[in-house]
């Protein structure tokens, strides 16, 4: 194999085990903050940080393993029979059987001296039903540990040792996943352009710096009214709910796990943008955020009204402004994204719908996976004509 390639292929290995490793580490700090939170008599709080991990844990592992029961018969020859993967999945260890599958399936194309076009596209079929889990188990489980520690900081006055492990763990661990996602909608693309690093440094950029004031005003909005934000995440999940329901999607094998995704994406939705429908998202991505912006809008007269409920120690004279500044700049870069960096693309129906007979895999079929190919295509819009097409050799800004 020449050496590029070569080393392309050990960079995602090496990004499949980086990334399956601040899993862990994350999952460990989370657990050794719950037993802190024991050891020092904060029930509570140590209930809702496993309740979060409880909660996350199940809906990964019905994701993972409806998948799993929806995919063609023989894809996955040498996974572990029916029982094994349900008592795996029962385990809640589905999911690092994923992660453990697709860095074996890695290292075996990497081995081989020429790798079958099988086995390359089995190995991008693994890596972006990994990247989708780890978005999911991001906003999910992540994000929330993450608000709640910041609140739990906030109403003490200070952070001790373990939670600011868990801050700097979960700020790299919803880092990660939006990059890696990101990546992954570029294997789906039929063209496959060169990468183009700068965009997706911004890409990650307005993601995570409109990420970051969202989950600080959420987080100020618990330490102020802990009894509260049960209800003010419920209110506008519901109604996110719905909106996604109004969308039509149709990412899940059937109807009952459709609206486990879509709950999903309400909870996402919550916190950050994430397109589910095919056309033109600009009406969508921007009612959006004038939802979240004049929720947002409301916490902070909240929190002007009654900053003498928190403890002097927390800096909100910095915070606020930061704040402000991190969500102009996000804004700004996303705006210059979507009108200079986020590409068309020609899609070919037998390459977005899935349309090669998987069921039949006798003649060793590349197999492509059709949901993150859906999802792929509602990100990246059509061309509308020839003139919209990249020129050769340009970078498009696709990672």
């Amino acid at each position: 194999m020449p050496w590029f390639p070569r080393a392309a292929l050990l960079w995602d290995l090496v990004l499949g085990f980086l990334g399956t490793a601040a899993f862990l580490i994350d999952l460990g700090a989370d657990l050794w903050a719950a037993g802190q939170y024991v050891l020092s008599g904060r029930y509570l709080w140590a209930a809702l940080v496993l309740a979060l991990l409880g909660l996350a844990s199940v809906a990964l592992q019905l994701f993972s393993w409806v998948w799993l029961r929806a995919d063609p018969v023989g894809l996955h020859a040498s996974q572990p029979p029916g029982r094994c993967l349900a008592l795996l999945h029962l385990l809640q260890l589905g999911y690092l059987y994923r992660c453990v599958q697709g860095l074996q399936q890695g290292l075996l194309v990497w081995q081989q001296e020429v790798p079958s076009d099988f086995d390359l596209a089995y190995a991008d079929f693994l890596t972006l039903d990994i990247s989708m889990l780890r978005l999911f188990e991001t906003f999910l489980e992540t994000t929330p540990q993450l608000t709640l520690v910041l609140a739990i900081v906030f109403q003490s006055g200070r952070a001790e040792s373990y939670q600011w492990v868990g801050i700097c763990t979960s700020f790299v661990s919803i880092s990660w996943a939006l990059l890696d996602y990101h990546r992954a909608l570029r294997i789906c693309l039929p063209s496959k352009p060169p990468l183009g690093p700068g965009s997706s440094v911004v890409y990650f950029l307005w993601n995570l710096l409109l990420l970051w004031p969202r989950v600080f005003a959420v987080a100020l909005f618990s330490a102020l009214f802990p009894h509260y934000v049960v209800l003010h995440f419920f209110g506008l999940w519901l109604v996110l709910l719905f909106w996604v329901w109004l969308q039509g999607t149709d990412f899940m094998p059937d109807s009952c796990s459709e609206w486990l995704y879509r709950a999903t994406v309400a909870t996402i939705l919550y916190f950050s943008w994430f397109n589910v429908a095919e056309g033109r998202t600009r009406g969508r991505a921007t009612v959006h955020l004038v939802f979240l912006l004049s929720d947002s809008v409301l916490m902070v007269v909240t929190w002007l009204t009654h900053i003498a409920w928190l403890p002097s120690e927390i800096p909100l004279q910095t915070l606020l402004p930061v704040g402000g500044v991190c969500f102009l700049l996000g804004l700004a870069l996303r705006l210059v994204y979507y009108c200079w960096l986020h590409p068309s693309c020609r899609w070919e129906p037998d390459r977005v719908d899935g349309t090669r007979d998987l069921r039949s895999l006798e003649w060793r079929q590349p197999p492509q996976n059709k949901r993150m190919a859906q999802l792929a295509q509602n990100f990246f819009p059509r061309v509308r004509d020839e003139a919209a097409l990249p020129q050769k050799g340009e970078v498009n800004g696709v990672l």
